[in-house]
């Protein structure tokens, strides 16, 4: 995980602006740079790093001795970098992923980069010999990136949006806006001689159902099954590239367990000396822990539990809405626990790059509500709509919880090849079975060894349920309810649409949130569109706890 900040041809002395780059340090702890562009009037690109390949000569804004035109930020994985410097000869000067990025480009340009490369990134190329910048960000937008706009010019880029606050209050009274850069896009910008920056081109390079243009290293079969389990695990074994300690959160549900299943194994095939460690967060009687102690046993792998109590839950939750940037409330309820393991991680470990199972429950409809679909094909609509907006609600939360203390994320089931093959398959068989949410990817490892069958096959519960007491009255949704009803008056909440009136909170919940949010992100509310809720069901709450179960229906 690194964080990524420039910008474009200020009038004012951007010396003033320096301290807007560390506000994202968090993301990268172990090195800063901060390089001027001379030839691009007053600009400046700026880089956090978290050292995870290529310790030595991995740092940026980057640049090589054969491309001396070319710089590069990005943050991000290109697994497939190796085989790119061999297919096309590329002369690389490290042994950095990312220099890549440069030499694809020089060769093939902006958009034709974003296509070629397997791996997560959010990239900014600048070519001062063409007075050109290139902007792209990976399908799922695994890597977050934002644009600080006005009109079609762009003032600014970073992986957070609080890098660009004070930049956006000093434009006096000029109309901006700042936005995420949207997944699977490509940007092309032209400079003037003032170093100002405009959007010549911007548009989806892929979409979610394309092949990717980069060789897959698993060849496609018959057996559909045979399929799903080599190309996840090929997804987790790319994901081994790392100079750093690696480790897995492990909630006990099958998303978790599965890819610490298939990082144990590969681990030891690939002769990891170390044992792969796993981490758990929850309230006292969680169910996550109950489960995921089982898992840890079954992998023999080196475990730790994080219990937290009611009060030191709650008494994070501003500072998770200040590192999540969002006040969905789902988002909010279910970054706490990972908020608090990530914490953990960082203060008591050397693990450093940390797997998670993020991705699953919108490709293979593992939400509850899916047992609802009126037909297979509106279920296909549903699943893709998620995985299109994954990168607001439960990929944020994944960078933004780790990032927040230096840890870099992956998640194998946002593998391209993965999706990709996953997504063609016929609706009707990617639908729940049998009363089984996730049935073909369950089905697809039964009988492989690799996890006991109770968790192989265990119901879906929601992250922010699993941490939760099983007893009545004790579950995280409700306690965090509870502490709204004491600090939230009836009349804040039925004047609340004067106050915030778009997306207005319906709970006191939702205020309480809103609140925290605009006092750290003020008119920055459209960055989040709509409140993630279950489609075909009259539940209002995002719980799963909340709604009647398939089997007691």
């Amino acid at each position: 995980m690194c964080g990524i900040w420039a910008i474009f041809g200020t009038s004012e002395d951007i010396t003033d602006y320096f301290n807007c780059a560390l506000k994202i340090a968090h993301r990268g702890p172990d090195c800063f740079r901060l390089e001027s562009i001379p030839s691009f009037g007053n600009s400046c690109l700026a880089f956090h790093r978290l050292a995870i390949v290529d310790s030595v000569y991995g740092m940026q804004p980057m640049r090589v001795f054969s491309l001396p035109h070319l710089y590069v930020i990005y943050n991000g994985e290109i697994y497939n970098h190796k085989a790119l410097g061999k297919q096309y000869g590329f002369n690389y000067h490290t042994k950095c992923d990312g220099e890549v990025i440069l030499h694809l480009y020089n060769q093939f340009g902006g958009e034709k980069t974003a296509q070629m490369m397997d791996g997560v990134f959010a990239f900014v190329v600048v070519d001062t010999a063409k007075k050109e910048i290139h902007l792209g960000r990976d399908t799922f937008g695994v890597r977050p990136m934002f644009m600080l706009k006005t009109g079609d010019q762009c003032l600014a880029i970073c992986s957070e949006v609080k890098g660009l606050l004070k930049l956006q209050k000093d434009l006096d009274g000029i109309k901006s806006v700042i936005e995420p850069f949207r997944p699977g896009h490509h940007a092309s910008l032209s400079f003037n001689d003032n170093g100002v920056a405009t959007i010549k081109k911007m548009g989806p390079y892929t979409s979610l159902t394309k092949i990717p243009e980069f060789d897959f290293s698993v060849k496609v079969k018959s057996d559909i099954k045979e399929n799903i389990r080599a190309l996840f695990t090929e997804a987790v074994r790319k994901r081994l590239m790392s100079d750093r300690r690696i480790g897995c959160l492990l909630s006990g549900g099958l998303d978790s367990s599965l890819v610490a299943a298939v990082l144990v194994k590969l681990a030891r095939e690939s002769g990891i000396s170390y044992p792969i460690q796993t981490f758990s967060v929850g309230m006292t009687g969680s169910t996550d822990l109950a489960a995921a102690r089982k898992v840890a046993d079954f992998l023999s792998t080196e475990h730790h539990e994080l219990v937290f109590t009611p009060e030191e839950g709650l008494a994070a939750i501003p500072d998770v809405i200040e590192y999540l940037e969002s006040y969905d409330i789902t988002t909010v309820r279910a970054s706490v626990g990972m908020y608090l393991i990530s914490k953990y991680i960082r203060e008591k470990t050397d693990t450093v790059v940390i797997f998670s199972g993020e991705g699953s429950d919108e490709l293979a409809q593992g939400y509850i509500y899916f047992h609802k679909a009126p037909s297979a094909e509106e279920a296909d609509v549903e699943s893709k709509r998620l995985l299109e907006d994954l990168y607001l609600y439960d990929v944020l939360r994944g960078d933004r919880s780790t990032a927040a203390h230096g840890l870099e994320i992956r998640v194998p089931f946002l593998d391209v090849a993965f999706t990709s093959y996953f997504l063609s398959l016929t609706p009707s068989i990617r639908q729940p079975h049998e009363k089984v949410e996730k049935y073909l990817l369950r089905s697809a490892f039964d009988e492989e060894g690799l996890l006991p069958n109770e968790i192989l096959w265990r119901p879906k519960e929601a992250f922010s349920d699993g941490v939760s007491s099983t007893k009545a009255g004790e579950s995280w949704y409700e306690i965090i309810q509870k502490h709204c009803k004491r600090i939230v008056s009836d009349i804040k909440l039925e004047t609340a649409a004067e106050r915030y009136p778009f997306s207005t909170p319906k709970t006191k919940e939702a205020y309480y949130y809103r609140k925290i949010f605009e006092n750290k992100y003020p008119g920055q509310s459209h960055l989040i569109p709509y409140m993630w809720l279950p489609k075909w069901s009259e539940s209002q709450d995002p719980s799963a706890r909340t709604l009647a179960h398939y089997t007691q229906e």
